[in-house]
């Protein structure tokens, strides 16, 4: 069940906002806790005893950790915490990453292992990430055991955001979760959000999704150098609003049943570099691996070596989490070796310079980031880079990227100008808040695209999340 389809639309979020405001406050996390299993059930059946046992494992581990503490056990609070991530990353290992390992681990002569062929259980990097934290917190005594085991059920299969994210990190909703408090103005500003994100979803990423489709399904030999380019471009732009879409959509749920989530994205595509590039898109992954990860690895205190090599760690990283292909590992190391450029030496520069130079740069990295984390098959990527890069058979131009970029001129133009803040400011500008004025107006904005979307998922049966599969 995805966000933006008519079962979840005119079914299930109904049924469960009613439930919810029906039922007495102390049975509102039972309710979240129960529907959300309900909700993950639907696609993922048989996977809904690995998110209730990684709840168990993490539940039960807060409340032994917490024991040691009062005992003064400082061994046994360090065997707990290892334990949880050993069980937890294990478990993501087994089901994302055995049959990556087996195929290198099958080059070795004489050595042939089956493959598990396990199938991906969706959502599996974001709650597993999510579970970690709160071990990893209350370790660090940044948050408090919980022991209410209905509350973190709650946290862990929290539906809004439960199968692409943002990721919650345990500390930062860690009041909400019991002492939250839903209002009427709280609920309107969810609803406002949701819609932005169903628009951005449906009306814009589904549309470019298209364009990207028609592009990548071309014979690579049969690519203009134009045709390429328009291709990454158009990739480029629905990703960004089908991930941020999500999330928008997850934190307007997240407003209709009480909670604050942090934000996700902020406008990446206006970055001046690639460090801010990456402190603007998908911030709850690299926020949690810089507290998680970065930091314990000793981030930048150790010297410049240390931290050179703690970037690259990060980023392999990184690349890996979005899924075990090799297109993913080497568009994580290309970051990885960008960024550390950019602290020895670029960022300087990119400082001095006008920022149009700078903002192309970064959008030139970007685009090319995105052809290589697009294309799974090695050959057929490499095929594409060297297109976009002027050594393509096909030539510079032809007439099937005329023909798109007639097609879907509208769109694109949309998508680039609804990637940027000028829309933000504009209605700042002209639609104060509180006002009367832009009252009406954002209730002519929802129940346009609203309708215009609900109208479009009636007559489309293309309807993917991209990081559905991460």
């Amino acid at each position: 069940m995805v966000f933006s389809s008519l079962l979840f639309l005119i079914r299930f979020l109904p049924v469960i906002l009613l439930i919810y405001y029906v039922a007495p406050r102390k049975y509102r996390n039972f309710i979240l806790f129960v529907g959300s299993i309900i909700f993950y059930a639907w696609g993922e059946p048989v996977y809904v005893l690995l998110i209730l046992f990684s709840t168990v494992i993490d539940y039960t581990a807060g409340r032994v950790i917490g024991r040691c503490r009062e005992r003064g056990n400082v061994l046994g609070t360090k065997l707990v915490v290892l334990c949880s991530v050993v069980v937890n990353v294990g478990a993501l290992g087994v089901f994302k990453y055995a049959d990556f390992f087996i195929t290198l681990i099958n080059h070795i002569p004489f050595v042939s292992i089956e493959p598990l062929n396990l199938a991906l259980p969706i959502g599996i990097s974001f709650y597993t990430f999510q579970t970690m934290s709160y071990t990893i917190d209350v370790y660090r005594k940044e948050a408090d055991v919980q022991k209410n085991f209905i509350s973190f059920g709650a946290y862990v299969a929290l539906f809004p955001q439960l199968i692409a994210g943002p990721i919650l990190r345990y500390k930062t909703v860690a009041k909400q979760l019991d002492f939250r408090k839903e209002s009427i103005d709280l609920f309107k500003q969810g609803v406002l959000r949701f819609t932005v994100g169903l628009g951005k979803k449906v009306l814009i990423a589904n549309q470019l999704g298209a364009l990207w489709n028609e592009i990548a399904t071309t014979e690579i030999a049969s690519l203009a150098f134009s045709q390429a380019w328009l291709g990454a471009i158009a990739f480029s732009l629905q990703i960004y609003f089908d991930f941020s879409g999500y999330s928008d959509m997850a934190i307007g749920l997240g407003k209709m049943f009480g909670f604050e989530f942090l934000e996700n994205f902020d406008y990446p595509y206006e970055s001046k570099s690639i460090t801010e590039f990456w402190r603007r898109w998908h911030i709850s992954l690299g926020t949690w691996f810089k507290e998680y990860v970065y930091y314990p690895l000793g981030g930048n205190r150790k010297g410049t070596k240390r931290q050179m090599l703690n970037i690259g760690i990060v980023w392999a990283l990184t690349g890996l989490w979005h899924g075990a292909e090799w297109c993913f590992v080497l568009w994580g190391i290309y970051y990885g070796v960008l960024l550390v450029i950019e602290k020895l030496c670029l960022r300087k520069i990119l400082q001095k310079i006008p920022q149009v130079f700078s903002r192309i740069y970064t959008m030139f990295i970007v685009v090319v980031g995105w052809s290589i984390f697009s294309w799974p098959d090695m050959a057929d990527g490499a095929g594409y880079l060297k297109t976009m890069f002027g050594f393509g058979q096909a030539g510079w131009n032809n007439h099937q990227t005329m023909y798109a970029l007639l097609n879907y001129r509208t769109i694109l133009f949309v998508a680039v100008v609804g990637c940027t803040s000028w829309l933000k400011k504009l209605a700042n500008r002209y639609l104060p808040e509180n006002t009367y004025r832009r009252e009406v107006f954002g209730m002519l904005f929802i129940t346009l695209i609203f309708g215009t979307s609900m109208a479009c998922l009636v007559n489309s049966s293309y309807n993917p999340f991209l990081y559905f599969r991460f």
